[in-house]
């Protein structure tokens, strides 16, 4: 049975399957190099290369890095680079420790997320987002079934077939049967459309995930239960903490970018210091 279930840099998309793909360019960091001339790059992959090599080249700058050590034309950062560029974060990124109220704040805001035992019984049906393939063409068929399972008149059960006939997940030859799933058997996307939720029966919108588009039916719920803000405080702190880090992340980038001489390729530049 499949399942829709299952960093160089954090500000990557990482759905790059999404992005267009276009052949363009020589994109440069600085006059080095972002891939070979007749590359096919989509626009999260170009980013991705040009964060890292803005990453790379700090590396160098903060004597962190050898001078000789140089970009790859398939944007993978050396073995010593990738050291250098972890020693040069830890050095720039102060991250706090969450205080005690915003933890007990966050954990109030999303106590669905930190629920033990809870469990739906799910199927779906996968439109799958890869490399090339039209997304504008792929939502409407995923639209189209969508309406046809939402549809029926409560005498006949639509669902089984349409995934059979259009799923491309290997469930979808059983009738989109993904089985009993808890929150950490899914990709996180998928599961915030699923859980918290007291919604049983086809849900009316399509659920975006990494893997595409997917039409899914909750068929059953177990609630599970809500732990005490206690016993659940190290799991919150380490939520804040992970969201402080990209955050910190995200402005250290924006202001290499700012100060970076970029050609070929768009990426969020601050020209004033962000980080603290």
């Amino acid at each position: 049975m499949g399942s829709p279930c299952s960093p160089t840099c954090a500000c990557a998309s990482a759905e790059a399957a999404t992005a267009p793909t276009t052949t363009v360019a020589v994109a440069r960091v600085n006059d080095m190099a972002l891939h070979g001339a007749d590359a096919t790059l989509s626009t999260d992959e170009l980013r991705q290369r040009a964060y890292t090599e803005l990453l790379r080249q700090a590396a160098q700058s903060a004597g962190l890095l050898a001078a000789d050590d140089t970009a790859a034309a398939d944007g993978i950062a050396s073995e010593a680079a990738t050291s250098a560029i972890e020693q040069l974060l830890e050095q720039a990124l102060q991250v706090p420790e969450p205080a005690e109220e915003a933890c007990r704040r966050h954990h109030a805001a999303h106590i669905a997320n930190y629920r033990i035992g809870e469990r739906a019984h799910v199927r779906h049906i996968l439109f799958a987002v890869t490399p090339g393939v039209d997304v504008v063409a792929l939502r409407k068929r995923a639209e189209g079934a969508l309406l046809e399972v939402r549809s029926h008149d409560g005498q006949s059960d639509p669902f089984s077939g349409v995934a059979r006939q259009l799923s491309n997940c290997p469930s979808g030859q059983e009738g989109g049967e993904l089985g009993w799933l808890s929150a950490t058997d899914c990709a996180p996307e998928f599961a915030r459309e699923i859980f918290g939720h007291a919604e049983v029966g086809v849900l009316p919108r399509l659920v975006h995930s990494r893997f595409g588009l997917h039409v899914v039916e909750v068929r059953q719920r177990e609630t599970g239960e809500d732990p005490a803000f206690e016993a659940v405080r190290g799991a919150v702190a380490m939520t804040l903490r992970q969201q402080a880090y990209v955050t910190t992340l995200r402005q250290y980038l924006s202001l290499l970018a700012g100060q970076a001489r970029l050609e070929g390729v768009d990426l969020d530049a601050a020209d004033t210091p962000l980080v603290q």
